[in-house]
């Protein structure tokens, strides 16, 4: 059989609607400046998909960093991997300043967030070891986890309870195979917008021997008193001892960094394989980064900016009777039920006649009948943006409830 064959006939559980959502729901094409109104389809959309927490991606700060280090470095410098010859101070002192911000000892830069966790994960454990893991960890967590040889045990999402059931079962096999145990867990969950339960978690060493690794990337810069992320909102960063995050977010760039004690840190430097294999970031980003980490420093406002437009937007749907979950952080889900093709109908509903452009997430990402409309407010975000927003999220409410939208042509053209 040829190995290609299988790839035409089964697009798998996305790509089966290739055809109906390339180019409007899947891959969809915003263009002009980053800023909370955009163009889609050649029209002006308020939007509410991009992961610019803070504002920073056009500031103009920022921007005048990103251009000053660009033209001095281009985009190639440093050539090689940090290992061989792509090592700076600047590289460093990024690591440094990054490991104070999040109170840890030291931090090593890394590549991209989704390759940095994985190549953590894989360097940390060997056969021996033991995982424990939230269901609801990110999909970089789980494909890392693919790799490992180990085994592994999953808790329901933020289920203590059942954590400490499985910490019991890693404990035993733990001491027929000599090996150890790493929990891992998100600060913030980016789908469903709740914290990990870290306190909870972290209170458990008292019980049994486990590490702990906290992937943050939504929570770091968003959360805790200095936005140094979610354990320090929780009061336990001291008791995290990897601390993960990727720049994506809050910093509005490329990149990512593990943080913790100097020795494991240390070991990680010498052993992530897609760091010793990989090209140094480049230095207009580690220049860019430097920049992004003065003002999560300097200038609080940003973040009190935020947490203006999240507080009013989170408050505002639940007034209006909309379910958010159990969101403690700025992302914002908008549960509703319904099928693919009622999820497309009002999505586009919403696009075409309200202006409005968010992610709509469906089955396989969340269980069939249930739709969610994932909201990430930023720092740049107006309150008026939040009362349009609002109210066009109360038509198509009505719209979905009465059943109109599963009679549309588009919703039949789903299947369902």
């Amino acid at each position: 059989m040829d190995i290609f064959e299988k790839l035409h006939t089964n697009l798998g559980p996305l790509g089966k609607h290739s055809e109906l959502s390339e180019g409007y729901f899947m891959f969809p094409k915003l263009e002009g400046e980053i800023a909370p109104r955009m163009k889609f389809k050649g029209k002006e959309v308020l939007t509410w998909s991009l992961n610019n927490y803070l504002g920073l991606a056009n500031h103009p700060e920022i921007r005048k960093a990103d251009e000053d280090a660009a033209r001095k470095w281009g985009a190639a410098y440093p050539m090689g991997a940090r290992m061989m010859s792509g090592n700076t101070d600047l590289h460093e002192q990024l690591e440094n300043e990054l490991a104070a911000f999040v109170q840890k000892e030291k931090a090593y830069l890394l590549n991209y967030g989704y390759q940095g966790i994985m190549s953590v994960i894989d360097s940390l454990l060997d056969r021996k070891d033991v995982v424990v893991y939230d269901s609801e960890c990110h999909a970089c967590i789980i494909d890392a986890l693919r790799m490992h040889i180990g085994k592994r045990f999953v808790f329901p999402h933020n289920d203590i309870e059942n954590c400490e059931k499985q910490l019991q079962r890693a404990t035993r096999l733990a001491d027929e195979t000599g090996g150890g145990i790493l929990l891992i867990t998100e600060g913030v969950f980016g789908m469903t917008g709740d914290m990990g339960r870290l306190a909870e978690i972290v209170k458990l060493k008292e019980k049994f021997q486990f590490r702990i690794l906290v992937d943050d990337a939504h929570g770091f810069g968003t959360m805790g008193a200095t936005g140094a992320g979610s354990a320090e909102a929780q009061g336990v960063q001291d008791q995290i001892d990897l601390y993960f995050s990727t720049f994506a977010k809050s910093m509005a760039s490329i990149g990512a960094f593990v943080a913790g004690d100097e020795k494991v840190i240390h070991y990680l430097k010498y052993n992530m394989r897609s760091q010793i294999f990989a090209k140094a970031l480049p230095m207009l980003l580690v220049e860019g980064g430097l920049k992004r980490l003065e003002l999560l420093r300097s200038r609080p406002e940003l973040k009190a900016n935020l947490w203006k437009i999240v507080n009013a937007l989170q408050n505002g749907l639940k007034e209006k009777g909309f379910s958010i979950g159990k969101s403690n952080s700025p992302v914002t889900p908008v549960v509703l039920n319904g099928t693919v093709g009622e999820a497309a109908t009002l999505s586009k509903d919403l696009r075409e006649n309200y202006n409005i452009f968010c992610s709509v997430v469906i089955y396989p990402v969340v269980p069939k009948g249930m739709i969610i409309l994932r909201l990430i407010p930023t720092a740049v975000h107006t309150l008026e943006d939040v009362a349009e927003t609002i109210s066009a999220f109360e038509a198509i409410k009505d719209k979905l409830t009465s059943g109109i939208y599963k009679t549309s042509e588009l919703a039949t053209s789903f299947g369902e």
